[in-house]
């Protein structure tokens, strides 16, 4: 396998597989040049954050001070502002040539809103056994929220396949926190069970997708935190997703307490991609390993404040195979 990546946004560029006939696809929807990158605004393959997902009407109290944030995607705030991590330049360096490469960058006092001067370093080292691992680390000088993710959209079909409603995808979760109608959680966690969102076991991603369930409707398919069922503090199973056609699979394992479930519902064909290939709806799924969406305005999620003198850890492992 080979997996390229560019140190604007942090990004994977491509991931390039085997199927069961031994041929090399790339299953990483993504662009051909720099300039598509900064052109296009939809996070594709990039490390996001400050705060990965979405901050309710862009605004969070800390400490007893208010802090505006710069909105992105209507009147919230989603992935870090218009301004995140997945749009600046980063500082690449090999750490073992052609095994491991790491990106560093200082987010400054004020960015996007967010206050304290932020140290961030992402490393991503691919071993022997066809796994991807995805290491963050971070520190501030100030109380700040942190919420790091991996924004890769795949298809293990390949990039250019199309649809990716008949992967058949698990998710190690019994619980979700449901939305509104503008995608922000109401603060419960609620069961999976008798929804559509019960990937407890494989399911199609098409099977229930257009159920005319309410949580589907707001979300135009999934687009939701799913409730880790997490017995410790390492890397444990988050998700398992096959493509039946190629026989490609792909587990993620994980040291966060959620993962964001979701069906490139946002997509319609005018994100132009490799090859000239158009990336329409549901040409992809990402599997966004964090903490939950909206939680330094929700005090009963886990918390997400980095202080001074604490250092944010978290890992995630994407481990790719042929059935």
């Amino acid at each position: 396998m080979r997996i390229r990546l560019t140190d604007f946004g942090a990004a994977i560029v491509s991931v390039e597989l085997p199927g069961a006939d031994g041929r090399l696809t790339d299953v990483a929807l993504g662009f051909d040049t720099f300039d598509d990158y900064v052109a296009h605004r939809g996070c594709l393959g990039a490390v996001v954050g400050r705060f990965a997902n979405r901050i309710a009407h862009a605004r969070f109290s800390l400490d007893g001070r208010d802090y505006a944030l710069r909105p992105r995607g209507g009147p919230h705030h989603l992935h870090g502002g218009p301004g995140g991590f997945d749009r600046v330049m980063w500082l690449g360096g090999w750490v073992a040539p052609g095994r491991s490469v790491r990106f560093t960058r200082r987010s400054p006092d004020g960015e996007e809103g967010y206050p304290g001067t932020c140290d961030v370093t992402v490393t991503y080292t691919l071993s022997d056994d066809g796994a991807l691992s995805v290491r963050y680390d971070a520190t501030s000088d100030a109380p700040t929220p942190i919420n790091l993710s991996q924004h890769t959209y795949f298809n293990l079909a390949g990039h250019d396949a199309g649809s990716v409603l008949d992967h058949e995808v698990m998710l190690a979760a019994s619980h979700f926190t449901p939305v509104d109608e503008s995608l922000i959680p109401i603060g419960e966690v609620r069961p999976v069970d008798g929804t559509a969102l019960d990937f407890r076991r494989p399911v199609r991603i098409g099977a229930r997708i257009e159920s005319g369930e309410a949580q589907m409707r707001v979300a135009g398919g999934y687009d939701h935190n799913f409730v880790l069922d997490r017995v410790g503090s390492g890397l444990e199973l988050a998700a398992r997703v096959r493509d039946p056609h190629s026989g490609r699979t792909l587990e993620v394992s994980t040291t966060e307490p959620g993962v964001q479930f979701y069906t490139g519902n946002f997509l319609d064909g005018s994100q132009v991609g490799k090859g000239g290939h158009a990336y329409h709806r549901r040409a992809g799924f990402c599997l966004e390993t964090q903490h939950f969406p909206d939680s330094p305005n929700q005090p009963s999620f886990p918390d997400t404040i980095l202080r001074p003198g604490q250092r944010f850890e978290s890992t995630t492992r994407f481990r790719f195979g042929v059935s």
